[in-house]
């Protein structure tokens, strides 16, 4: 469809009003959201199904190269990173990249109207349990629809304003449970947002099999 959207427009242009080339660069547009989603499903099916290779990482190294990987991106914008040191866990390295790359985009996406935004990764002690987390003050949200967060395709702002399908926090959620850990979040509208993930604690005698469900209640919001 797009490469077609894509011929009629450069071989066919004189022939086409400015309408038609406007429907065709919205069935273009169209077409590539429908990829980028095709490949979502494709990841966040992947996930499940494929087998977990667990070692020791560090999350501090992984999110300082996520945000230089998005610097362009990021432009001229004023943002204010904060990353804890020597963040360390038992995981599959490429997985829980992935968790950081959607939670990093997501802060960032979301604060994109700050004048200053700030977005801060660490961890916490809940309990005997170590807890991780990526927390912006970006546009928040209101805590009643906190369910809905994790479910594919649910989206509490509208593309309009903000790019995105809704599948990221769904991928994000699967990959945090295979590790058999748990994910909440925290946020209130216009004051940002915080999202809560554990992983297993690295042990050098560590088997990848060995992973069991971390059992963690999540404190309710202070707010």
């Amino acid at each position: 469809i797009n490469g077609f959207s894509h011929a009629l427009l450069d071989d066919y242009k004189e022939k086409l009003d400015d309408t038609g080339k406007e429907y065709l660069n919205r069935v273009i547009r169209a077409s590539i959201r429908m990829g980028h989603l095709i490949d979502d499903l494709l990841l966040l099916s992947r996930i499940s199904s494929q087998e977990l290779s667990f070692s020791e990482i560090n999350l501090s190294d992984i999110a300082h190269d996520i945000f230089d990987a998005l610097r362009d991106e990021m432009g001229d914008r004023n943002v204010i990173v904060e990353v804890e040191d020597e963040m360390v866990a038992a995981g599959d390295g490429n997985l829980v990249r992935i968790i950081l790359e959607n939670l990093i985009g997501n802060a960032l996406k979301y604060t994109i109207k700050n004048e200053k935004a700030k977005i801060s990764l660490g961890k916490v002690n809940r309990g005997s349990n170590i807890c991780f987390y990526v927390k912006d003050n970006g546009v928040g949200f209101d805590m009643k629809y906190s369910e809905k967060m994790f479910g594919p395709f649910q989206r509490l702002h509208a593309e309009e304003e903000f790019k995105g399908n809704g599948i990221g926090l769904s991928t994000v959620q699967r990959i945090v449970h295979r590790h058999g850990g748990v994910i909440w979040t925290e946020a209130k509208p216009d004051e940002g947002a915080t999202f809560y993930f554990t992983l297993k604690p690295y042990v050098h005698d560590y088997q990848k099999n060995q992973a069991e469900p971390v059992t963690v209640t999540a404190a309710p919001s202070s707010r």
